[in-house]
């Protein structure tokens, strides 16, 4: 006998639940974004942008900034072809491909929050890596901007940022502050205060530092 499939209401997921965790390790996680309603893509997160998850046993909320991407067929064997259709005619002619693809996001962790449901309790911030990354099939949240402002009061992310592996440091970095300066509305004095972090941190790489800054437009 067969079992009926589960059926899930999306109309009642947060309009900031982006992806689900499907890999997650103590420094990084990697998501997957959820299916949009109609015949598109998934929306793919901005390089540079700012995500947030939960460790449930703990009640972490967890801070990552996205640093790859990639759209790719559901599986390994089946490489996609250039087919010379627009969007529209893929979804008049070729519809199927839509659910044959996957969107996927790595996310470098550089903080946490402890969060309390205490009325009155401040949640305390820490720029550091959390006891435990966010556990598989986790949502994934686009964060608030009110959210990255608290979080970025401190710059002790940028010395995160500066040592993962298999990124672009130097682009993301600079991807990361711009985000924040805009947020920010143009706050001159704290993207001062990220370059002086900057060139403390790369007191020693004086090229590395000028290509970060290089990219940094305020």
């Amino acid at each position: 006998m067969r079992l009926p499939l589960p059926q899930f209401n999306r109309g009642d997921r947060h309009p900031n639940h982006i992806a689900e965790v499907i890999e997650t390790t103590t420094t990084e996680f990697l998501a997957q974004c959820l299916e949009p309603e109609d015949l598109s893509f998934p929306s793919m997160p901005p390089f540079g942008s700012w995500v947030c998850s939960v460790d449930e046993e703990s009640g972490n909320q967890v801070y990552g900034i996205v640093y790859y991407a990639t759209t790719m067929p559901i599986d390994s064997v089946h490489r996609a072809r250039a087919l010379g259709l627009s969007l529209q005619d893929l979804r008049e002619e070729q519809p199927q491909i839509f659910a044959m693809l996957r969107t996927e996001f790595r996310a470098a962790i550089v903080g946490f929050e402890q969060l309390s449901y205490t009325r009155g309790f401040n949640p305390r911030v820490y720029q550091y890596l959390p006891p435990r990354p966010p556990q598989i099939h986790q949502a994934v949240y686009q964060c608030e901007p009110e959210a990255i402002i608290k979080f970025t009061e401190e710059l002790d992310f940028l010395r995160t940022l500066l040592c993962i592996n298999g990124a672009p440091l130097e682009s993301l970095t600079a991807a990361a502050i711009r985000e924040v300066y805009q947020l920010r509305k143009a706050d001159r004095e704290w993207l001062i205060k990220a370059g002086r972090t900057l060139s403390v941190l790369l007191k020693d790489d004086y090229d590395r530092l000028r290509f970060i800054l290089s990219q940094i437009h305020p």
